[in-house]
C-alpha cells in the first residue's frame, strides 16, 4: 500500500467534499499522513542539527502553497483521488508535440482540440513552453522561469485558458519540470554572477580546477562533441561552475535545503496553470557526489520521493513523471523501492522497450527484445509507463550488455551495426537517420529521425516502389500497434501519425544546425492532414486510419489497461513477438512479424497459448476469422494480428 491509497481512503469516507473549508479540512489530513515519511527523506538528505530550521521551513511552505492553489484544481484534485489510478486506464492515449511547430501558438494549440479527439487523443505532452534563452536553449530545456510563458507561444492567460478548454474536452495535460538545471539567466543564475554568496551556493561553484578535476574522474559526458567536459569557467564570478549538459544551463545544488525548498515552490507555480502531469526532466542526475558518476544515486531517489510526498499534501490530482533514460533494472527504481515502493514517480518512459524495438527492426528478430523483457522485475502494480517508439529527442541504444552477450553478439560490434543500420552506413538499409553524438573512445553514439523516415518510408518514397512503401506503412503500425497494447500509456510524436519525413531544414537555421536532432522535429503538416478524408490510398491517410483504428479498439477493451496483466511469450519463430493481456474471461493475443518476408506458426504451439483457431476467433484490426494454411497461421511481412478468442 502507498500513501495514495490512503490518500483514497481518507476521501472515501466523505461523499461530498467541495467546500473551502471541507478541503483544508482534507489538506490537514493529507500532511498528517505524509509528515513522517517527509520529515525521513528530510533528514536522510539534510543533517538534522544543521537544518531542522529549513524543515519548520518546509512544512510552512507546504500550507503556502496549498493556499495558492485554485478552488477548482483543489476540487479537481479529490476527484483525482476517488478515481484512483486513473493514469493506468485503457482510455488514455497521447500525443507529444512542440506547441510552435504543430500549431503556431498556444491559441493555435487550442483551436485543434478537436484533431485530437477525431485521432483518439486525450493526453498531450507539450514541450516547454516557458521562457528560455534567445538562440541555443536545448529545446526550450534551459529555462529563464518555471512559470511565465515565452511571448512566442502566447502568454499566461491564454494557457490557463488551454487548460481549462482542455478539462472540458477530457484532455489531460504534461508539462516539463527541468529539476536539475536553470539556464544561465535563470534570476538565480544571474545574482550568482553578480557576486551574491547565496545564490552562489545554489549551484556547484568553484574558484579553482581542484573539485571540478575530481569530478571529471568519473563523471561521464552527456554531450561529448558539442559540450565536453562537466564545469564552465564563468568569468563574472571567476569560479568554475557544473554544467553537466550544455554551458549555460548549471546544474542546481540540492544539497543545499533552500534550493529543494525553492524548487518546490517552483513546481507548484507549473502544477497551478492547470497541468495534469509533470515530467521530472533529467532526475537521474540531481545528486553530484564526488567519485561517482552521480547518475541514480540513492540521495537523487529519496530527493524525487520528497517532491512527491510535498506534491501529494498540496496537489494529490498531480502525478510525476520519470524521464530516467537509464538501464532497464535503473528504470525501475524510480517508482520507487522497499519503504518508498509506489512513492516516487507514478510513470517513467520505457525507453527500455522503445531501444528493443529498434533493435528487432533493424535484426529482423524478436529475440533480445524477448530476453530482455521478460527477465527484468515487474513493475508495482500502481505504476505504469510511457510507451513509445520515438520522442523529441535522440534514440539511445541503452541495452544491457550482459543480454547482448548472452545471444552470442559482441555488445560493441553490435551497437555498431545498429548505428550503420539507421545512420546510413549499410547500402542495403532503407532507414534514413542521422548520427547524434558519437563518442569515438568507446563507441556510443545515438539516433535522430522521424519514425518513417527511419522505417525505411522515405527511402521508399524516393524510389517510388510500392512494395518497399507498403512494407515501410506495416511497420509503422506494427510498432504503434505494441505501444498501444503492451500495457503503459502510448505516446505518439506529433506528424508520426501521418508518416511526415525528416526535416532537413534545420541545418539552414543558425540556432539549430549544431543539433540534429531537429530532423524529427517537423512543422505539423496540415495542408496533408487536409487531404486525409479525400484520399484512401496515400501512406499519411492509410497510416492515420491505421492508428485511428487501433485506438478505437484499445479503448473499447477493458483489457489494455495497465494491471500488470501482460504476459510474454517465448516464441518458437524468432521474427514473431508473442503476448497476451488478459482480465477475466477476456483475452487478447498480439502478434508481429518483425521479418520482411512471411513466417508461420504451427496451430499446436498457438493451442498451447490459448488461441483458438475455429472461425469465432478473430483478428480485432480487420475483424475477420483467422485463416490457417496447412495447420499454420502466417503473418505477412511486418503485419501484425490483435488475436480475440470467442
Amino acid at each position: 500500500m502507498n500513501q495514495a491509497e490512503l490518500h483514497r481512503y481518507l476521501v472515501s469516507k466523505e461523499p461530498k467534499i467541495d467546500d473551502a473549508q471541507q478541503l483544508k479540512t482534507y489538506f490537514d489530513l493529507r500532511l498528517a499522513t505524509n509528515l513522517s515519511l517527509i520529515k525521513s527523506l528530510f533528514f536522510s538528505l539534510y543533517n538534522e542539527k544543521e537544518y531542522v530550521d529549513q524543515f519548520y521551513v518546509l512544512i510552512e511552505q507546504l500550507e503556502t502553497l496549498y493556499g495558492q492553489r485554485s478552488l477548482a484544481l483543489q476540487q479537481q484534485d479529490i476527484e483525482r483521488l476517488r478515481a484512483g489510478n486513473w493514469y493506468q486506464s485503457e482510455q488514455m492515449v497521447g500525443m507529444q508535440l512542440y506547441v510552435d511547430r504543430f500549431n503556431k501558438n498556444i491559441s493555435g494549440l487550442n483551436e485543434k482540440l478537436p484533431y485530437f479527439k477525431d485521432l483518439g487523443i486525450n493526453f498531450l505532452h507539450l514541450m516547454p513552453v516557458t521562457t528560455r534563452p534567445a538562440g541555443e536553449n536545448d529545446g526550450g530545456y534551459a529555462v529563464n522561469s518555471y512559470h511565465e510563458i515565452d511571448p512566442r507561444y502566447g502568454t499566461k492567460d491564454e494557457f490557463v485558458a488551454l487548460t481549462k478548454n482542455a478539462r472540458k474536452k477530457g484532455i489531460f495535460l504534461m508539462l516539463d519540470f527541468v529539476v536539475n538545471h536553470t539556464s544561465d539567466e535563470f534570476e538565480w543564475a544571474k545574482k550568482a554572477k553578480a557576486g551574491n554568496a547565496k545564490y552562489q551556493g545554489y549551484y556547484y561553484t568553484y574558484p579553482t580546477r581542484h573539485i571540478p578535476d575530481e569530478f571529471e574522474k568519473t563523471l561521464p559526458e552527456i554531450f561529448p562533441q558539442s559540450a565536453p567536459g562537466n564545469f564552465t569557467y564563468n568569468k563574472e564570478m571567476e569560479k568554475w561552475v557544473m554544467t553537466c549538459f550544455n554551458h549555460y544551463q548549471w546544474d542546481l545544488n540540492y544539497r543545499n535545503p533552500e534550493v529543494f525548498i525553492e524548487m518546490l515552490a517552483n513546481l507548484m507555480s507549473l502544477a497551478n496553470l492547470g497541468v495534469d502531469v509533470i515530467r521530472f526532466d533529467a532526475l537521474a542526475f540531481l545528486w553530484k557526489k564526488l567519485g561517482t558518476q552521480s547518475q541514480n544515486l540513492p540521495e537523487a531517489h529519496a530527493l524525487i520521493s520528497l517532491f512527491r510526498m510535498c506534491l501529494q499534501v498540496i496537489a494529490p490530482g498531480v502525478i510525476l513523471l520519470a524521464e530516467a533514460i537509464v538501464a532497464p533494472r535503473n528504470i525501475l527504481k524510480y517508482f520507487g523501492e522497499g519503504m518508498l515502493e509506489g512513492n516516487e514517480c507514478e510513470i517513467a518512459y520505457n525507453a527500455s522497450l522503445m531501444a528493443l524495438l529498434w533493435n528487432s527492426i533493424a535484426t529482423k528478430q524478436a529475440s533480445l527484445m524477448l530476453k530482455s523483457l521478460t527477465e527484468i522485475p515487474t513493475k508495482p502494480k500502481d505504476a505504469t509507463w510511457i510507451n513509445y517508439i520515438r520522442c523529441h529527442d535522440d534514440i539511445g541504444l541503452g541495452y544491457d550488455d550482459n543480454f547482448i552477450a548472452s545471444m552470442g553478439w559482441d555488445p560493441r560490434v553490435h551497437k555498431e551495426f545498429l548505428l550503420n543500420y539507421y545512420c546510413g552506413k549499410l547500402a542495403w538499409s532503407p532507414a534514413k537517420g542521422l548520427m547524434f553524438m558519437y563518442n569515438p573512445k568507446n563507441g556510443d553514439g545515438r539516433i535522430t529521425g522521424s519514425a518513417a523516415s527511419l522505417l525505411g518510408l522515405e527511402t521508399a518514397l524516393a524510389q517510388n516502389n510500392k512494395n518497399i512503401i507498403d512494407y515501410a506503412i506495416a511497420k509503422i503500425l506494427m510498432m504503434h500497434g505494441i505501444i498501444l497494447t503492451i500495457g503503459g500509456i502510448p505516446m505518439i510524436y506529433a506528424g508520426d501519425e501521418i508518416g511526415t519525413l525528416n526535416d532537413y531544414t534545420f541545418e539552414q537555421d543558425a540556432d539549430h544546425v549544431n543539433d540534429n536532432r531537429w530532423v524529427n522535429r517537423p512543422l505539423q503538416d496540415w495542408n496533408t492532414i487536409s487531404t486525409l478524408n479525400k484520399t484512401s490510398d496515400s501512406p499519411p491517410t492509410i497510416i492515420f486510419k491505421g492508428l485511428k483504428n487501433m485506438i478505437r479498439i484499445r479503448k473499447d477493451h477493458t483489457v489494455f489497461k495497465d494491471t500488470n496483466n501482460l504476459k510474454i511469450y517465448g516464441c518458437p519463430n524468432p521474427h514473431i513477438f508473442v503476448y497476451e493481456r488478459t482480465e477475466g474471461e477476456c483475452n487478447i493475443y498480439i502478434l508481429s512479424n518483425f521479418n520482411e518476408v512471411t513466417e508461420k506458426l504451427d496451430i499446436g504451439w498457438l493451442h498451447s497459448i490459448g488461441i483458438q483457431t475455429g472461425n469465432t476467433t478473430i483478428d480485432l484490426l480487420t475483424d475477420h476469422p483467422l485463416e490457417l494454411i496447412n495447420n499454420e497461421l502466417p503473418l505477412k511481412p511486418f503485419q501484425q494480428l490483435w488475436i480475440k478468442n470467442s
